[in-house]
């Protein structure tokens, strides 16, 4: 079966196929339909793995299914389940490939802590493997979903390591027949992307706040500061724990962790998604909210040693305890983290997000325009764009980048079932 047999285009020409007696007019209106049902099935299937079951969801920013979905969005989801199906069964069966050693897992976590890309601390989870550069102080790390090589984020570490770590991993992909897909890279890897021959494909804008200038201040963070106040008066406190002191309270983490799980009838993702791991949770400072003495909320902040960045992993609640938790939380991090010296902190990325809607723009940015202000049905996608930019935060790009065109959708897809551990998982709830 070849690769073009389960691409994004392929699923859709079944679904929209081309009239026999259909003149050239017709021939692209029908083309056109194709390739929107292709881009849709994307940010459907990044967006029902990586943002549906955030806490962004309890937050009201995210809305459920539901059986009144319209026709369009019932074919939509049909044809994501029969993209992901496709590709489940191209995929052979073969044995579990052996995790990083603990030796790669130490040298990895020691070069992020020496350099400001806090999110790269997720090579911590162990579900990645690790590719160093010759010189060993810069490292990326994949994972192999199918016949795809999926690598989570820039290479860390020098710059100038970059290039040779990007040429290393193609040339081992296509001794291993496959293809490689760099999801999330920012502008910093466009020069790199360009030498290898890569085509990039923007995602969304990640929100980065500025610590140094971020406060409380002033009548735009007024109705902010309300919420905040009403959270601290109803008794909700917040602190922060050391990673050392951590294992005191692994069990009630646990517990508000199986609570939010189970209350989003959601298992753990993975790849680009922290996990509730005791070991890789207590490895980091915890910050959490408290009601009458209880954890009720929690949050794993990686960090790096030079204190230029950190980043929010899991965020975990307790489900209905208070309206303003999650902004207390927020706040008192990023004020917690300002005090320590830190420079920014990564919130994340707003999908299609800064897409640009002109005429003359790519046709993947317009008809990701037009999912994004259309979209709401399934995903909120300006809520979660304005819940972060509350903040304050600057925007910036994040991108796949794949070798051509045609292999942009299927390496999504592959990227949503990789986070998701399967179809199955994928397609819940």
């Amino acid at each position: 079966m070849t690769d073009a047999i389960v691409t994004g285009l392929d699923v859709a020409r079944d679904v929209v196929p081309l009239p026999r007696d259909a003149g050239a007019s017709g021939t692209a209106s029908v083309k056109l339909m194709r390739l929107a049902a292709g881009l849709g099935l994307a940010a459907l299937s990044l967006i029902s793995v990586e943002f549906l079951f955030e806490p962004l969801a309890e937050l009201g920013l995210v809305y459920k299914l539901h059986t009144g979905l319209g026709g369009a969005s019932l074919a939509s989801l049909s044809l994501l389940g029969a993209m992901a199906a496709g590709r489940a069964m191209q995929r052979q069966i073969r044995p579990q490939r052996p995790g990083p050693t603990p030796c790669a897992l130490q040298q990895a976590s020691q070069i992020v802590y020496a350099h400001s890309h806090a999110a790269a601390g997720l090579v911590a989870l162990g579900d990645k493997q690790i590719l160093f550069s010759q010189a060993g102080d810069a490292f990326l790390m994949y994972a192999r979903r199918g016949r795809r090589f999926i690598v989570l984020f820039d290479p860390v570490g020098p710059r100038s390591a970059w290039p040779g770590l990007v040429m290393a991993l193609l040339r081992q992909a296509k001794a291993s027949g496959c293809r490689v897909a760099f999801y999330q890279v920012s502008a910093d890897f466009l020069p790199v992307a360009a030498d290898a021959g890569l085509r990039l494909f923007k995602l969304g804008d990640q929100a980065i706040v500025d610590l140094t200038r971020f406060d409380l201040k002033g009548g735009d963070w007024l109705k902010l500061r309300r919420s905040i106040n009403r959270a601290e008066r109803d008794g909700l406190e917040f602190s922060v724990i050391a990673p050392e002191a951590v294992p005191d309270v692994i069990d009630e983490l646990g517990y508000v962790s199986d609570v939010w799980l189970a209350h989003h009838q959601a298992g753990e993702k993975g790849f680009s998604l922290g996990t509730f791991q005791r070991s890789y949770v207590a490895a980091h400072p915890v910050a959490v909210i408290r009601l009458h003495g209880r954890i009720v909320a929690f949050a794993n902040i990686l960090t790096t040693d030079d204190r230029e960045e950190a980043f929010i992993d899991l965020m975990r609640h307790l489900p209905g305890t208070h309206r303003g938790m999650m902004d207390l939380l927020f706040v008192k991090i990023m004020l917690h983290l300002k005090a320590e010296g830190y420079s920014r902190l990564d919130l994340g990325m707003a999908p299609l997000s800064g897409l640009s809607s002109r005429e003359s723009a790519p046709l993947w940015h317009r008809l990701g325009r037009l999912i994004y202000e259309n979209g709401e049905r399934l995903y909120n996608f300006k809520g979660v764009h304005a819940f972060k930019a509350k903040f304050d935060p600057d925007w910036q790009p994040r991108y796949l980048a794949v070798s051509r065109k045609s292999e942009a959708l299927p390496a999504v897809v592959d990227t949503a079932l990789l986070i998701s551990g399967g179809v199955r998982r994928l397609m819940r709830r």
